[in-house]
């Protein structure tokens, strides 16, 4: 069983707030917008840490984070990439890999909407987190985290952390 707190769009922004649920989780999964290296060097003295970087990083970012992440944890096939869509508007980018091996649980950042819907016709979970920083359009800061379990995606929370 891993406890996994997945965040979007921190935007240089890291506080208690955000590192109060960092602490409680296994791993930690961030979707892009990062900002700065320092919001990831605070998760990772913490917990470990998978992210991809997203259009408004720099290539400082772009060289410890790549575009995509495509990994196992536990038994689900998991991909991460900070421009994704969501069902049935995929990014034209990630489409048609996504469309010949979909992955179990596909999470995407870049809208600041929060958002889980599953997609009946590809059969996988997608997540988007919403936006944990406080730069961007979104009025309430967001998170979620859940649970894999073997092949099972469980136990989901929204973590709502306050307007920005």
């Amino acid at each position: 069983m891993t406890k996994i707190l997945l965040l979007s769009d921190t935007h240089n922004h890291i506080d208690d707030a955000i590192l109060k649920y960092v602490k409680q989780a296994d791993e930690v999964w961030h979707a892009g917008d990062i900002g700065s290296l320092k919001v990831t060097d605070r998760i990772e003295a913490l917990k470990p840490l998978r992210g991809v970087h997203g259009n408004i990083d720099d290539h400082v970012i772009q060289k410890e984070f790549p575009l995509h992440q495509r990994f196992k944890c536990e038994d689900v096939d998991v991909w991460i990439t900070h421009i994704g869509g969501y069902p049935p508007k995929y990014n034209s980018n990630v489409y048609k890999d996504i469309k010949a091996n979909p992955p179990k649980l596909f999470i995407s950042g870049h809208s600041h909407i929060l958002k889980v819907m599953w997609d009946k016709k590809l059969d996988l979970l997608h997540m988007n987190p919403g936006a944990c920083g406080k730069h961007g359009f979104h009025q309430v800061r967001t998170m979620l985290r859940f649970v894999i379990d073997g092949k099972d995606i469980k136990d989901l929370e929204i973590i709502e952390l306050g307007k920005r």
